[in-house]
């Protein structure tokens, strides 16, 4: 069982939505049978078999193995990963495109960007799963508590200025066997966090920005992604990747 699977066709995503069949996507971290199942959800054993088949018609569950009992054969089922991402792929015809509206300010701008490294990693990870190989990547997930915007806006200033130089010394356009890398750098408010969060152990801010005000912050988050030497991404060749816009304060990364 994978940890992660991503969904790119729009009838697995359909088939993933329905309220009966996530259930039984979630019974089936542990292998059941459709009587098992029926059981442990309280639902009509036929129509748990009916969304079984339906759920490894689409790929989202398996057969792990068939027990006989007597004149009947069990056939024990359990859950192709053990949790689940939509790929922006499955709703390709209106899935946000970055490059329609950069705005490094604009909260929905960042979320396109996030749409599309869903939708980048997804892919590689899909392949790479095909191919019994491994995707190389690389992500920060910090959390900073500013005192004040003007904190908010300093820090972004000083990590493009980081990002800006560690991609003009590293990217070599020239190199015949490199591969393109995303660099995505964002920064958004954590929702829910009150106000006088504590601190982590050592230090750590755990908390959110104490001004929560309606705009979206510029600024970074994670950090960058490393090759993917031994998965399926880019393939070797010059492939230029362009460092980001000294402007460029909002992006997110992994």
């Amino acid at each position: 069982m994978l940890d992660v699977a991503v969904i790119e066709e729009p009838a697995a995503a359909e088939a993933s939505l329905d309220p009966i069949r996530s259930r039984i996507l979630a019974a089936l971290a542990e292998p059941g049978s459709a009587a098992m199942l029926a059981g442990r959800l309280g639902l009509p054993r036929q129509k748990v078999n009916y969304h079984l088949k339906e759920l490894e018609r689409h790929g989202l569950v398996e057969l792990a193995e068939e027990r006989r009992k007597g004149n009947v054969t069990e056939r024990i089922y359990t859950a192709t990963a053990a949790s689940y991402v939509i790929s922006p792929r499955a709703l390709s015809a209106v899935s946000p495109d970055p490059a329609r509206s950069p705005d490094q300010l604009s909260a929905h701008w960042l979320l396109a960007l996030g749409s599309r490294l869903v939708q980048e990693v997804g892919a590689l990870v899909t392949g790479a799963t095909r191919a019994r190989r491994r995707v190389a990547t690389f992500a920060v997930d910090a959390e900073v508590r500013f005192a004040s915007a003007a904190d908010r806006m300093a820090f972004a200033e000083e990590l493009t200025q980081a990002v800006t130089a560690l991609v003009s010394r590293y990217h070599d356009e020239a190199a015949p066997q490199g591969r393109t890398h995303r660099v995505i750098v964002g920064l958004h408010q954590i929702p829910g966090s009150p106000p006088g969060t504590p601190e982590r152990p050592g230090g750590t801010p755990a908390g959110t920005a104490s001004d929560p005000e309606p705009e979206s912050a510029p600024g970074p988050d994670s950090g960058p992604h490393p090759e993917p030497e031994p998965g399926p991404d880019s393939g070797p060749g010059p492939h230029p990747a362009p460092g980001p816009d000294p402007d460029a304060r909002q992006e997110h990364a992994r």
